[in-house]
């Protein structure tokens, strides 16, 4: 067993600092990188004394954004280089070290994370055979006003409002066609089972469209995700910076549209001219491009013009003859070139020296990434020029003129292929279009992306296509894929189904350094002091409780970055209370080994039954924790969900240090005849011989716990301040860069908004948290925009002087938040189910345990009795001190932590009570339970003072991302502490009180084992 341990927590610690090192070699990496592009800048963009102060305000921000857009330029050159090229690091490229580090949340580095909902009326109006028919719209808008209010599908409302609106009127002449293969005397259920199957195809078509275009913000780690269950979408983009471009570009509709294509044999002759117009234009100018593509303007490459530059990046398609006939035909794309390579020909083609050479109605597209036989994705992409209309923003035919699309084979040939239908004018279009094409491909796009370029045969008549996919020697389940993802893709451009964001979070990359460096700082000293304080309590045996808690730190975050798990605020919070509970373990240990010291077990016995006995009350203790994590797990979104990640992972790895490798290194430690020592001077002394009182007094505990609910339940009435989570609405973070006053902003903004905001200061009195609610009710993809451009109208008198708006969005907002009433409510009822699941498993846990439901009540009343002080406490005290006490997710995964650790403390009282009402016969139940709370008081105390001083600590200097949770959690450790003492205990008492505490173990109902009949001796 030993040894089995010893491999394992030696991979283990192998394994974590391997995963670990991917971290810091990137971060080196890149910082080199970024000194590379800084020194690039600096050489390129010479600061001049006309443009180190320019006067002209226009000039001075085309200086900076030129400046700021080459540096993103260069970098990203250099990146692309490097996620290529062989790198010594474990023989891993960057890239793929890339994707092994630690991935940091936008919290910590900026970002955007937005919550999106799938927005059918668009969709029910497509399906619709009239989408203007005054019903149809009527019972829509209805739909609308009640969506604001409630969680219920929008189909299933839509269908409720058209029922209440037209009595007796079915849905089917609404929307039975041939199409859909509707009768017109369809029920009413199997017209809504066709509309509920088409929003879940519509939903997952919106998934893949959002999926591509998140790839366009070019950030590193974007991360996309459909919960098809909430019907969701949410999107990170950690690294972002313009919210504006994110929120239209995501909520817009997709955009399908048909072109003409040039071919390599229209273009022979311009792409010759264009790349020896490149090839010039890089050495007449004294300009090189090396490796990456980047221009360097220090060096000149005088053999430039004898290289073929264009064509080193793009791999062109040579016509191809067929043997039989003869024909010569062309590819529909111009070549292929690597994905790392795509960023350069961009830019080499938007070169006026280049782009010149082309015909005026030209743009390049990419294909889509394609698949090889056995499913991988390629590495290569195609190259499509476009065919603009002269004199038209957008394509002849768009997809709104596609009805219908479908895979289906082939009768004859058993080829796969897609149909498609068109409404009459499209079909028109249609005809005119591949007249003129036949024998050419026309491209599909969607979003700029080709997804197809198939050849005319014929001009088609009539609007009905086939587009034939083949099956060749490509598997054949993977040529079906591929049909069935294009009919969805044609079929996007029918049914309006955008997504809407109703819940956002912005970050600035001010407010990550700000937590990034409080989180660190309070994880810093939180475990200096808790490494001090276990030597100073338990000497020698402190270090054993600190190399486990070492060793629990380091595989916490080792295996958070093995599963690609985000580090978030409260991901860091979550670690810093880690170190808080990682001790718990051990101090339950030694405490009983100190115990059965004082009873005088000699070490080697003490150490054995101190393991021994500590077991059960371990395990307890860490399940009920476990518990309430896992439904945080459940309930959390975002950040939170981070949290209660580094929690599972911190309570399970705690359990396998402080149990296998603190033991093993206790062993290893005594197998050479020395021993650990329990006990300071410090801790000899207090707590010794503790005989308090506790029950004796419960009756006053009673009376304090029933102020304490009728309190709790008076701030129900006194009324909570709801966070912008559980109560919508918009939040800015504003940072003035001077002290200014809440109340002149606050009656300014009342003025602006039409009703007062909720402002309070955020971290210091240059900074202000606004919260309101104004436009929060109203659609659109400028609203947000518009109230940000409001709350700046508000606050420009109280701005620095020559503030634009683009300066106040993108320099003083610091970070935003918006949630629509609808997903708010959603939040607040999936916190109420959090916490009554909690409450509930718990309790039953403890029956199953204890075999008596004096436990579990004892265990129901402690727990509402430390929520419902924490709630009192954000009731009354949220207008009194200086920092935000609001009801969030923070909040709420505060009080289910509180739940766990209170459960924690309580769980080890009860296990010591079941304890001594086996071996105690003689004694009465105030003598069991005050033995058992006493003998308990010293792990009670030391585990409350730890997890006491790493959320003070996180509280002072962990900033205020996580401040609201750590008030929250110093509150629920002092009252968890208290109820474990004052309230669940006693209950046990006066509960069935001709019930004993339990039933005498079997194995010792004969008499006492050695080691306890000192204590009882002397007790009796």
């Amino acid at each position: 067993m030993r040894a089995l341990v010893s491999i394992f927590a030696g991979l283990l610690i192998l394994i974590s600092l391997y995963q670990l090192s991917f971290t810091w070699f990137v971060n080196q990496h890149e910082k080199e990188i970024g000194k590379k592009a800084d020194a690039y800048v600096k050489r390129t963009f010479p600061l001049t004394p006309d443009l180190k102060y320019p006067t002209n305000t226009e000039a001075r921000a085309f200086y900076k954004d030129t400046v700021d857009n080459a540096r993103d330029a260069y970098l990203d050159s250099l990146l692309t280089a490097s996620r290529d090229k062989k790198i010594t690091w474990w023989g891993q490229t960057y890239q793929k070290a890339k994707e092994s580090e630690l991935l940091l949340g936008l919290d910590l580095q900026g970002g955007i994370n937005v919550t999106m909902d799938v927005a059918l009326d668009g969709l029910i109006k497509g399906l619709a055979n009239n989408a203007k028919d005054p019903a149809l719209l009527k019972a829509i808008a209805e739909a609308q006003n009640r969506k604001l209010t409630s969680d219920q599908n929008f189909i299933d409302l839509f269908a409720a409002a058209y029922s209440q609106q037209n009595p007796g009127a079915k849905l089917a002449p609404l929307f039975a066609n041939s199409n859909n293969k509707l009768s017109g005397n369809a029920t009413d259920n199997k017209v809504l089972a066709y509309i509920h199957e088409q929003a879940n195809a519509a939903m997952k078509q919106t998934f893949q469209v959002l999926r591509k275009r998140i790839d366009k913000f070019g950030v590193a780690q974007p991360n996309i995700s459909l919960d098809e269950n909430k019907g969701i979408i949410t999107v990170e983009l950690a690294g972002a910076s313009d919210p504006e471009r994110v929120r239209k570009y995501l909520q817009s509709t997709a955009n399908l549209q048909f072109w003409e294509v040039y071919t390599l044999e229209e273009l022979g002759s311009p792409v010759m001219n264009a790349s020896k117009a490149l090839d010039d234009y890089l050495s007449l100018s004294k300009l090189s491009a090396d490796s990456t593509g980047a221009i360097d303007s220090t060096k000149k490459d005088t053999s430039a013009a004898s290289r073929n530059i264009l064509a080193s990046k793009i791999k062109f398609i040579p016509p191809q003859q067929d043997q039989q006939t003869g024909k010569v035909s062309y590819s529909p794309s111009l070549g292929l070139s690597t994905l790392a390579d795509t960023s350069t020909v961009n830019r080499y083609l938007n070169l006026p020296a280049v782009r010149n050479n082309f015909p005026a109605n030209i743009k390049f597209l990419w294909g889509k990434q394609e698949r090889d036989d056995d499913g991988k994705l390629s590495n290569f992409l195609r190259l499509y020029a476009i065919k603009t209309v002269p004199g038209k923003d957008g394509a002849s035919l768009e997809g709104d003129a596609i009805v219908d699309a479908r895979q289906e084979f082939d009768q004859i040939t058993n080829e796969v292929a897609v149909s498609m239908e068109m409404n009459p004018g499209g079909a028109k279009t249609w005809a005119r279009l591949t007249e003129k094409n036949v024998g050419k491909p026309i491209a599909i796009v969607l979003d700029d992306i080709v997804y197809s370029a198939p050849n005319v045969i014929q001009k088609i008549d009539g609007g009905n296509s086939r587009i034939t996919m083949g099956s060749g020697g490509k598997n054949q389940e993977l040529v079906v894929e591929e049909a069935n993802d294009l009919a969805n893709i044609l079929k996007a451009g029918k049914l309006e189904a955008p997504a809407i964001i109703v819940q956002e979070q912005v970050v600035g990359p001010t407010l990550g350094a700000e937590a990034v460096n409080g989180g660190m700082m309070a994880f810093g000293i939180s475990f200096i002091v808790i490494f001090a304080l276990m030597l100073v309590y338990y000497n020698t045996a402190g270090i054993v409780a600190n190399i486990a808690l070492i060793l629990n730190l380091l595989f916490t975050i080792g295996v958070l970055s093995a599963l690609n798990a985000t580090l978030t605020a409260p991901g860091i919070a979550g670690l810093v209370l880690t170190i808080g509970m990682a001790v718990d373990t051990n101090v339950i240990i030694f405490e009983r080994i100190k115990d059965e010291l004082s009873r005088g077990s000699n070490y080697a016995q003490a150490v054995k039954l101190g393991y021994q006995r500590s077991l059960p009350p371990v395990l307890d203790a860490h399940i009920t924790t476990l518990l309430t994590a896992i439904i945080l797990f459940i309930y959390g979104l975002g950040p939170v969900l981070g949290f209660a990640t580094t929690q599972i992972l911190g309570i399970l790895l705690s359990l396998f240090c402080g149990i296998l490798v603190s033991r093993l290194i206790t062993d290893f430690y005594t197998n050479k005849n020395r021993h650990f020592t329990y006990f300071t001077s410090l801790s000899k002394r207090i707590f010794k011989h503790a005989a308090f009182k506790f029950i004796e007094y419960r009756k006053v505990a009673y009376v304090i716990s029933a102020v304490v609910l009728l309190v709790g339940v008076a701030s129900f009435f006194h009324g909570f301040r709801y966070g912008v989570e559980f109560s919508g609405g918009r939040s800015y973070v504003v940072n003035f860069g001077k002290t200014v006053n809440e109340t002149e902003i606050a009656n300014a903004l009342e003025k602006t908004f039409g009703h007062p905001p909720v402002i309070k200061t955020y971290g210091g009195p240059d900074k202000l948290s606004i919260t309101t609610n104004y436009r929060i009710n109203e659609a659109g993809l400028t609203v947000d925009s518009a109230v940000q451009s409001t709350l700046y109208t508000g606050l420009k008198p109280y701005l620095p002087e020559a503030t634009t708006l683009q300066d106040f969005n993108t320099r003083l907002v610091e970070g935003s938040t918006k949630v629509n009433p609808t997903i708010s409510d959603d939040l607040k009822a999936g916190a109420q189910w959090a916490t009554f699941w909690s409450l509930l498993i718990i309790a039953i846990y403890i029956f199953i345990r204890f075999r008596d439901w004096r436990y579990s009540v004892g265990t129901i009343i402690a727990l509402l009795h430390d929520v419902l002080v924490t709630l009192a406490v954000f009731s009354f005290l949220k207008d009194v001190v200086p920092f935000p006490l609001e009801i969030d997710q923070h909040f709420i995964a505060a009080i289910l932590t509180v739940i766990g650790f209170s459960m924690n403390d309580t769980v080890i009282v009860y296990d010591r009570i079941r304890e001594y009402s086996h071996t105690m016969h003689n004694a009465d139940k105030t003598t069991i339970l005050n033995k058992a709370i006493n003998d308990t008081l010293s792990r009670t105390i030391m585990t409350s003072l730890t997890v006491f001083l790493t959320i003070l600590i996180l509280f002072l200097v962990g900033g205020e991302v996580t401040k609201g949770f750590a008030f929250a959690m110093l509150i629920g450790v002092i009252t968890g502490t208290y109820s474990s003492i004052f309230v669940a205990a006693p209950i046990l008492v006066d509960f069935a009180k001709d019930k004993p505490l339990g039933e005498p173990a079997p194995a010792q109902k004969a008499g006492t084992s050695a080691a306890q009949k000192p204590a009882l001796a002397k007790k009796a």
